[in-house]
């Protein structure tokens, strides 16, 4: 892919995993704000969560240099997907290992861009 934008820094990193127990509201926002302080990003609002009955949780906290949106699933296992998108560098491996063990995680897998 051509970067349209080499002057503009910008890093992804997606994370999922599977845990042995469905993920809950105040779950997501407390793992949004401790993934803010772990990555040492500047949040500009609170964690928002909203549930659809169709599709399960979604989560969001926007950050001073982008945010973090968070997606999780009770059927047909309970399952995450965590979609980092910032301006300002952070460590990829601190990211994974913190969301692994908050979450108990059995399996994950992440994707660096």
């Amino acid at each position: 892919m051509k970067d349209l934008a080499p002057k503009i820094y910008r890093q992804r990193l997606i994370i999922e995993g599977k845990c042995d127990q469905p993920i809950t509201d105040s779950q997501i926002k407390e793992y949004l704000v401790k993934l803010s302080e772990v990555l040492k990003m500047t949040t500009l609002i609170d964690p928002v969560t909203h549930k659809s009955d169709k599709y399960g949780w979604a989560g969001w906290i926007h950050w001073d240099s982008s945010g973090c949106h968070f997606y999780a699933w009770d059927k047909p296992f309970p399952f995450f997907s965590a979609d980092i998108y910032t301006c300002k560098k952070f460590d990829v491996d601190t990211a994974v290992n913190f969301t692994k063990e908050f979450f108990g995680a059995k399996e994950i897998v992440f994707k660096s861009v």
